[in-house]
């Protein structure tokens, strides 16, 4: 492929990642179909995607449908659903995906990249994601900070060149791309920041910069840092030494962010607890490594999806 030449791309689970990258795709001239709900997906077929950048306020033009189908013919699938849906959205697109297609997956999460494989014949490149972003109404997307990505090889082997190509592509359009010789270890760490985070921020609904400055708040997360790393040492991943340090450092990088356990159970939709705090629960069991703090948070999350919404 010519360098500089557009590509289709489509964006499978058009939420605030998946918009934010398929969005600066489109501004830099690629083709790209934004695939989600039928509220965003009106505003879109209407009016394009409100991106209110940090530097920048537009209309970006894209494609829209509410149908997995609308993947085919693309050379590029930005993979976004919630990680509850990984099994049913990949099984729903795997027909309609060219042969030559990169799915690139978005989500969070250590184990969405196989759960896919598992069900497409295509390469699947996993991706580790640090944006600070929202919707914020139908088709308008915000953007709060950073939106830099980690890209590797996990598990089957991708073709020559592909790594090398998607970074390319990003680049161009301005997202911040490195690859990753131990992108596990990437994923893990990525695991870390939402198991730290999440369902801290969801349980307060208080953004990480104001949460962060809790009473005890800095020592849960130590805890819950301390407890997924070792469950991830105990699964043969090998992590920097610095996380704790790291972790405590998206806060003053993301002061205003809320996470997306915090934004779904705001809107009183299904959180991705089990792929987080729940995750390391059920592995640290597995393996015998207690996980007494990412148990409670996984628990106390689960009692707040319960309950009903008040009236707005």
């Amino acid at each position: 492929m010519a360098e500089g030449e557009s590509i289709e791309v489509a964006v499978l689970g058009a939420g605030a990642v998946g918009c934010y990258y398929g969005g600066m795709l489109a501004r830099a001239g690629h083709a790209v179909t934004l695939i989600g709900r039928p509220v965003h997906v009106a505003a879109f077929a209407a009016r394009g995607l409100r991106f209110e950048g940090l530097k920048f306020d537009e209309q970006v033009a894209v494609g829209a449908s509410t149908e997995a189908s609308a993947v085919r013919g693309c050379r590029v699938v930005l993979f976004c659903v919630k990680s509850t849906d990984t099994e049913s959205a990949a099984e729903q697109m795997a027909p309609h995906l060219d042969a030559g297609a990169l799915v690139v997956n978005l989500q969070n999460g250590v184990d969405n990249t196989e759960r896919i494989a598992a069900r497409i014949a295509q390469p699947v490149i996993p991706a580790v994601v640090y944006v600070a972003t929202e919707m914020a109404g139908p088709g308008h997307l915000k953007h709060h900070g950073r939106g830099d990505l980690v890209i590797g090889e996990l598990g089957a082997k991708l073709p020559a060149g592909a790594l090398a190509q998607v970074k390319r592509w990003f680049e161009a359009a301005g997202v911040p791309v490195a690859i990753s010789g131990n992108v596990a270890g990437e994923l893990w760490a990525k695991l870390v920041v939402n198991c730290a985070y999440n369902a801290l921020s969801a349980i307060s609904q208080l953004p990480y910069g104001k949460m962060i400055e809790g009473p005890g708040i800095r020592d849960v997360m130590r805890d819950v840092v301390e407890e997924t790393l070792a469950v991830a040492k105990a699964s043969g991943v090998t992590m920097a030494p610095d996380t704790l340090e790291r972790t405590y450092r998206i806060a003053e990088a993301m002061p205003t962010q809320y996470s997306s356990t915090a934004q779904d159970l705001a809107r009183g939709k299904p959180t991705e607890i089990e792929h987080l705090n729940g995750f390391v629960a059920r592995r640290g069991a597995a393996l015998g490594v207690p996980t007494p703090a990412n148990r409670t948070l996984a628990a106390l999350v689960r009692l707040l999806e319960s309950k009903p919404l008040k009236p707005a």
